[in-house]
C-alpha cells in the first residue's frame, strides 16, 4: 500500500468513526450532513441505509414505539386569557414538541377575534415524578399568501381574505418549519386547509383540498361546518402528513349521537398534498345523554403516529348538562389501519361497504380521576424519560372561557 492510499484509508476511518459517534447520539441528520460531504459514495449508501434502519424518528427520538397504557406524571395549567407579548392567551388547540431546540409549539384557534391567529412557543418542565411549570417563551402570528394577517369575520367582510380556525400544528422533522391545519367556515365557502409556515410565520406552501372535503353552504354535501380538519401527525418516517376529520362528511352518515357512533375519514398525504391512502375510523357514540333540549358531540381531536400503520386517536365529547355545564369524555385509543379499505374513491361510507380500521382503548382518561377534565384537543410526543420511555402530552381548549380551563397533562407511556 502506498503513502497516498494509507493516508485516504485513514483519512476515511476517521470520518466514517466520527460519523458512527453521531449517529449513536441520535443527532443523524447533522451526522449526515457533515460526514456525507467527504465520504466516498459506497460508504455513503451503507450509512444511509444504516441511517434509515435506526437514527432517530420523525421528532428526533428513537424510532421505535410502544404504547401500552399510560401512567400519569402531572399537569399545570395556564391561567384564563393570560396577557403575554400584547396577546390573550387562550384556545390552545394543538401542540407539538421540537426536539432541536425543547421547546414546544401551541396553536390558538382564536379566530382572529381577541388578537390575530398565532401559536406560542413554551418550554415545559417535567420528570418521571412531576410537572413543575410552563413558561411562554414567544407568541408569533401567523400570515397570509399576501403576508398580512389573518382577519376576523368583521375584517372579512370588508377585506376579504381567509378567516382561521386553527385546529392543529405540528413541526417538520426536517426543517423546523411550521405546518398547521384549520377547519374553514361552510357558510362563507370557506374550504377547510392545510398550511406550510416559517417559524417567524411567514406563508411556504398550501396544500390543494381534495374535493370531498370541500364546504358547499347550500349543499347537505362534503364537509360540516366546525366538523373538518381537527388533528394532524406526520407519519413516522416524516415523509407525508395525516390529517383527520373531526366528525363525518355528510354524504358519510350522520354525527354521533347517544345512540349511535359515525365514522370519519382519516388522509394520508404527500408533501404536495396528493392523497397517498385514506381510511376510516368508528368513532364512538356521545357517551351520555345531554340535558333535555341540549345538544352534545363527540369526535376526533387529534392524532400522532405511533409507527407505519398504529396512531394515537384523541376521541372527545362534551355533553351539557341543565346548567349548561360541559362534562367532557375523553378517551385515547390506538388505530390500527393494517387491513383497512382505502376509502379515497369510495363516494359515501353509508352503506358500509368497506373495512374500518380498529382501535383499542389505551386510557380513559375520565378514569384517572382529575379534579377536572377539560376539552382535550392536542396531543404530542414529549422528550424520552429518565429510564428511556417515551412521554406523551395532552392539552386542552379553553375556548376564551373563563370556565373552562387551559390544562397540560404529561404522560409515561408504558410499552407493550
Amino acid at each position: 500500500m502506498n503513502v497516498e492510499m494509507f493516508a485516504a484509508r485513514a483519512r476515511q476511518a476517521t470520518l466514517d468513526a466520527a460519523f458512527t459517534k453521531e449517529v449513536n447520539t441520535l443527532d443523524c441528520r447533522n451526522a449526515l450532513r457533515s460526514w456525507n460531504r467527504s465520504a466516498s459514495a459506497f460508504t455513503r449508501i451503507v450509512a444511509i441505509a444504516l441511517a434509515v434502519c435506526g437514527c432517530a424518528g420523525a421528532d428526533g427520538t428513537s424510532a421505535t414505539r410502544s404504547v401500552r397504557t399510560l401512567r400519569f406524571i402531572g399537569e399545570q395549567r395556564i391561567a384564563s386569557k393570560q396577557d403575554f407579548e400584547a396577546t390573550k392567551v387562550g384556545g390552545i388547540s394543538g401542540i407539538d414538541y421540537n426536539p432541536n431546540s425543547s421547546t414546544w409549539a401551541l396553536i390558538s384557534d382564536d379566530r382572529s377575534d381577541i388578537n390575530p391567529a398565532r401559536f406560542y412557543t413554551a418550554t415545559l418542565a417535567y420528570d418521571m415524578e412531576k410537572f413543575s411549570s410552563i413558561s411562554l417563551l414567544g407568541a408569533t402570528f401567523l400570515r397570509q399568501e399576501n403576508g398580512t394577517v389573518y382577519p376576523n369575520r368583521q375584517q372579512y367582510a370588508t377585506q376579504g381574505d381567509e378567516i382561521p380556525d386553527f385546529e392543529a400544528v405540528r413541526l417538520d422533522p426536517i426543517d423546523d418549519s411550521v405546518w398547521y391545519a384549520s377547519e374553514g367556515d361552510r357558510a362563507l365557502a370557506l374550504d377547510p386547509f392545510v398550511k406550510q409556515a416559517t417559524q417567524v410565520g411567514s406563508s411556504m406552501l398550501r396544500l390543494p383540498v381534495p374535493g370531498m372535503f370541500k364546504m358547499f353552504p347550500t349543499q347537505d354535501v362534503g364537509s360540516r361546518n366546525n366538523l373538518t380538519f381537527e388533528g394532524m401527525t406526520f407519519a413516522h418516517d416524516g415523509k407525508s402528513i395525516w390529517v383527520s376529520m373531526e366528525g363525518p362528511l355528510y354524504q358519510d352518515g350522520s354525527i354521533p349521537t347517544p345512540v349511535d357512533g359515525a365514522v370519519s375519514r382519516i388522509t394520508q398525504y404527500d408533501r404536495s398534498g396528493k392523497m397517498l391512502t385514506q381510511v376510516a375510523f368508528p368513532v364512538d357514540a356521545i357517551p351520555s345523554a345531554p340535558a333535555a333540549g341540549k345538544l352534545a358531540d363527540n369526535g376526533i381531536s387529534d392524532l400522532l403516529a405511533v409507527d407505519d400503520h398504529r396512531f394515537l386517536i384523541v376521541e372527545r365529547a362534551a355533553v351539557p348538562g341543565p346548567d349548561n355545564v360541559y362534562a367532557n369524555y375523553i378517551r385515547l385509543y390506538e388505530m390500527d389501519i393494517s387491513g383497512a379499505t382505502d376509502t379515497r374513491s369510495i363516494q359515501s361510507l353509508r352503506n358500509g361497504n368497506y373495512v374500518p380500521a380498529s382501535k383499542r382503548l389505551v386510557l380513559d382518561l375520565n378514569q384517572l380521576n382529575l379534579p377536572r377534565l377539560d376539552n382535550i384537543e392536542g396531543i404530542a410526543w414529549g422528550p424520552k424519560l429518565a429510564n428511556g420511555n417515551d412521554s406523551l402530552v395532552l392539552v386542552s381548549d379553553d375556548n376564551f372561557n373563563p370556565a373552562q380551563v387551559t390544562q397540560f397533562l404529561a404522560f409515561e407511556v408504558l410499552p407493550k
